[in-house]
């Protein structure tokens, strides 16, 4: 009995150990995190560059490294000028305030937009605009006649506030990945330029959307008066933003960096990583993406009745999992624990991270530091646990 409860008391201590530590009974567990773009970590190539990298005060202008980055950016987005930034939160900020200058001004966007949801409501806290949030079509685009009949009410009116912005996202996070049209956003802007608004673009995976597109982002900055980039997410630096626009735009944005704690000093380091980024930005997002499609059409081929995608919506680099009989979140824990089972059928470990996305969704995004091999690895996961799940 004693010997009984003594191996009992053993396997649980080894269960807990496997839970905290992501494995079991000492085989080692590789992780593949789909949770975002944003997890990747710089590779020998980007910290090299960072450690020989020349710099200089960039508050001051001087950063021979920042100057280098802001140069080659306003070439490949077709602007004027481009200003690098810690953040693409302050990027948009900074946009935000540069166009809308009367306080009380009127801001339109998407409402489930990263701008309106996941930045603490900067514009209106710091800058005193007015967001008024239009809803999302599934595409990630805004209904045009609705856009119209927003900006068109204030015109001439003491009582509603004055449209100055309209901001669009592109690609489009929480539509999964959406690449907004050309032509949708050609027409936007016919639309904003006939009442006087101004159109800006968060961007932050623009370049994304460029290679879904087989376009330079610079055709796709036609048709937007600012932009903001994002190099922390599929570029795989660890810091930085920029904000592009015209040169008067620019001056006035370096100054609200200044005012908003942006301003940098040998921020060279950090801009020698964003130029390895997008040196080879093509090559790695078209990598992304097709790991991306890859994963979507094995889950859908698994026709389990838990889990499905819709392949039309992906895109991109991310992928939306509808998740049925189960909260998302139980579904997540079960793909990051690692079980005596999956060892003895696998012979192999894998702990999945994912992130819930709403209350019958989990979203998987990939990144450079996700390889082909991780893809059907997370897809081998998949089909295991929903094995264990099924009826």
């Amino acid at each position: 009995m004693l010997r009984g409860l003594a191996w009992a008391t053993v396997q649980r201590h080894r269960a807990l150990w496997a839970r905290a530590f992501g494995s079991w009974a000492g085989v080692p567990a590789h992780v593949v995190d789909l949770r975002s773009d944003t997890v990747t970590k710089p590779g020998p190539a980007m910290r090299r560059a960072m450690a020989e990298a020349v710099v200089g005060d960039d508050d001051y202008g001087e950063d021979p490294t920042v100057r280098e980055l802001q140069e080659k950016a306003a070439e490949l987005l077709g602007v004027e000028q481009t200003l690098f930034v810690p953040t693409n939160t302050m990027a948009n900020l900074i946009s935000v305030m540069c166009h809308c200058r009367r306080r009380g001004s009127q801001l339109l966007l998407g409402q489930e937009c990263h701008l309106h949801v996941y930045e603490q409501g900067g514009v209106a806290q710091i800058a005193g605009v007015h967001s008024h949030p239009l809803p999302d079509l599934p595409h990630g685009t805004l209904d045009l006649a609705e856009l119209e009949r927003i900006i068109t009410r204030g015109l001439g009116s003491p009582h509603y506030p004055v449209c100055e912005l309209i901001c669009l996202e592109n690609t489009h996070s929480s539509s999964g990945g959406r690449v907004l049209p050309i032509d949708y956003l050609r027409q936007v802007r016919l639309l904003a330029q006939s009442y006087g608004v101004r159109v800006h673009l968060d961007g932050a995976r623009l370049l994304n959307a460029s290679v879904a597109l087989h376009v330079p982002p610079a055709h796709i900055m036609e048709h937007c008066d600012s932009v903001s980039l994002c190099f922390s997410k599929g570029l795989g630096a660890p810091v930085g933003a920029l904000v592009g626009g015209p040169k008067d735009f620019i001056e006035e944005a370096w100054r609200l960096r200044k005012a908003l704690g942006g301003g940098m000093r040998q921020a060279g380091v950090l801009a020698a990583a964003a130029l390895v980024g997008l040196a080879d930005a093509e090559e790695v997002l078209l990598r992304d993406h097709q790991n991306a499609q890859r994963f979507a059409k094995g889950l859908q081929e698994l026709a389990s009745p838990i889990c499905s995608v819709d392949l039309a919506t992906v895109e991109t680099n991310i992928v939306m999992v509808r998740v049925n009989g189960l909260p998302p979140e139980e579904l997540c824990r079960h793909l990051e624990a690692v079980s005596a089972d999956e060892v003895a059928q696998t012979g192999r470990a894998v702990r999945v991270l994912l992130f819930p996305w709403t209350e019958r969704s989990v979203r998987a995004m990939w990144h450079r530091d996700v390889s082909a091999q991780d893809t059907e690895l997370a897809l081998r996961k998949w089909g295991f646990v929903l094995r264990q799940l099924g009826p």
